[in-house]
C-alpha cells in the first residue's frame, strides 16, 4: 500500500506523533508513507512535505480574524499540495486535522469528490460539522445539529474570528463541500465523536472508531522515592479554560496541605505566578522521562477537562499505574472504569475532591488494575486498525 497523510502539524503535538506513528508502523510491515503536513517542522526520519511556508500561515490567520471565516483561504497551497498528491499517487488518502490555517477545504475536497480514491478522515474534534468550534460543550451549544449563526464563542475560540462571527456561512460552505464523496470513511478516537457525527451533516459517512493509543513500552511505571504527601497530577499542552485549571486550583484549596499536594504540567510563567501558594506549576515537557517520573509519583491524575475527545493524558498515566479522576466530559471517561479511576459530574469540585481522597487511600491497590486497564490502548493495535482499515477501503473502493 501506498498512503498519503495529511495533517496540520507532523511529530509534534498529540495528533502530529499519531501521524508519524501510523508511517512507521507502515513501513515496518512493508508499504509506503509520505506526510503532507502545514507547520513546525517534521523529523527527518519521516518522507514529508510542508503545505505552504509561515507568511502563507500569517495571511490565513489574518483573513480569519477579520473576515471570520477558516478553511477557505491558502488556494494556492492546497493547488500544491494536490499535485503532488497527483504525482505521488497513493493507494489512499488519510486526512487528521485539515483546519490550522493551511488548507482550503473546498479546493481540496473538490480533488477528493473526483480523484478516484478511497479516503480515510480521522476526526480529532468536532471542527468539521461546526460553523467554527472546535468544541462546543463548554457553551452548551446545539445549533451544528442544524444549522451554525450567531456563534457564541467566535471571538475567544479557536479558530479566533475576533472581528466577525462567518459561522452560519461557513456551516454552509462547509456542508456542501464535505458532502458526497466517494469512499469516504470517517474515524473517531471516541464513540462519543462517533456519535456526535451521526447527529451531524456528516452522517452519510460510515463511522469507525478507533483509540488513541500509546507506546506501553515507553510510558511504564517508575521506581520513585516514598512522597510523603500525596501528589495530585494534572497535565495539559495549554491548559486554556476548557482544560479545567481553575477547578486544579480550587482543589489544592480544598485538600489538607498536611496531607497533599496538587501540581499541574504544561502551564505557562504567567500562569504559575497566579498558581495559589501550595500548588506546584510546571511548564511544557516534552520530555517523556520527566512525564512518567510525575505520573509513578502521583497518587492520582486529576482531569477536570470540560471539552475533550480522547485525552492521551488519561492512558499515560494508567501506564505508569496512576488512578484517574474525571469530569463527566465526552471521551474522556471511555478509558476509566472502577478499578483504575472515578468519574465525577462536570464542575463539581466538591466531588472531584473526595473522589481523590478516596483514590488516594486505595492507591496501592490499584495501581497494577490501572496498567491492566492501559494495555487495551497499546499503540501498536490501534496502528493496526489503521492498517486493516486501508486495506478494506482499498479493497471495496472499486465496488461502490
Amino acid at each position: 500500500m501506498k498512503i498519503a497523510q495529511i495533517n496540520t502539524v507532523c511529530g509534534n503535538g498529540s495528533v502530529g506523533r499519531i501521524t508519524v506513528d501510523i508511517y512507521h508502523a507502515l513501513k515496518k510491515e512493508g508499504h509506503e508513507g509520505k506526510i503532507y503536513y502545514g507547520r513546525r517542522t517534521a523529523p527527518d526520519t519521516v518522507e514529508t512535505e510542508k503545505i505552504g511556508t509561515n507568511l502563507d500561515m500569517g495571511l490565513h490567520v489574518l483573513s480569519t480574524f477579520f473576515t471570520g471565516t477558516h478553511g477557505f483561504d491558502s488556494k494556492a497551497q492546497t493547488k500544491g499540495l494536490i499535485e503532488s498528491l497527483k504525482e505521488y499517487n497513493p493507494d489512499l488518502i488519510h486526512m487528521h486535522n485539515i483546519h490550522g490555517f493551511y488548507l482550503d477545504v473546498e479546493t481540496l475536497f473538490e480533488y477528493l469528490k473526483q480523484c478516484g480514491k478511497p479516503v480515510v478522515w480521522t476526526l480529532h474534534d468536532c471542527w468539521s460539522f461546526t460553523g467554527h468550534c472546535a468544541y462546543f460543550d463548554f457553551v452548551e451549544c446545539d445549533k451544528w445539529k442544524t444549522a451554525c449563526q450567531n456563534c457564541p464563542q467566535y471571538r475567544n475560540s479557536y479558530p479566533y474570528a475576533l472581528f466577525k462571527d462567518g459561522s452560519k456561512g461557513n456551516f454552509a460552505r462547509k456542508m456542501a463541500a464535505f458532502q458526497g464523496v466517494k469512499g469516504l470513511t470517517i474515524v473517531t478516537p471516541s464513540r462519543w465523536l462517533g456519535e456526535l457525527v451521526k447527529e451531524s451533516y456528516l452522517q452519510e459517512y460510515p463511522v469507525k472508531v478507533i483509540p488513541n493509543g500509546i507506546d506501553l513500552e515507553r510510558f511504564v511505571p517508575q521506581k520513585t522515592k516514598q512522597r510523603e504527601k500525596h501528589l495530585i497530577l494534572g497535565v495539559a499542552n495549554v491548559w486554556d479554560r476548557r482544560k479545567g485549571l481553575g477547578y486544579m486550583m480550587e482543589l489544592s484549596q480544598m485538600l489538607d496541605p498536611e496531607k497533599y499536594e496538587v501540581a499541574v504540567v504544561g502551564v505557562s510563567k504567567k500562569q504559575i505566578q497566579q498558581l495559589p501558594k501550595g500548588m506546584i506549576g510546571i511548564e511544557h515537557t516534552q520530555n517523556v522521562e520527566e512525564l512518567m517520573q510525575l505520573y509513578s509519583q502521583a497518587s492520582v491524575y486529576a482531569n477536570p477537562t470540560l471539552e475533550d475527545n480522547f485525552p492521551t493524558t488519561n492512558l499515560e498515566a494508567l501506564a505508569c499505574g496512576t488512578p484517574v479522576v474525571t469530569f463527566a466530559t465526552g471521551g474522556s471517561v471511555e478509558s476509566v472504569d472502577e478499578t483504575c479511576g472515578r468519574i465525577v459530574p462536570q464542575k463539581d469540585v466538591q466531588a472531584l475532591c473526595e473522589a481523590v481522597k478516596e483514590l488516594c487511600e486505595n492507591v496501592e491497590t490499584m495501581r497494577a488494575a490501572c496498567r491492566k486497564r492501559a494495555l487495551l490502548y497499546n499503540k501498536y493495535d490501534r496502528f493496526g486498525e489503521y492498517l486493516n482499515l486501508y486495506e478494506e477501503s482499498i479493497n471495496h473502493y472499486n465496488d461502490l
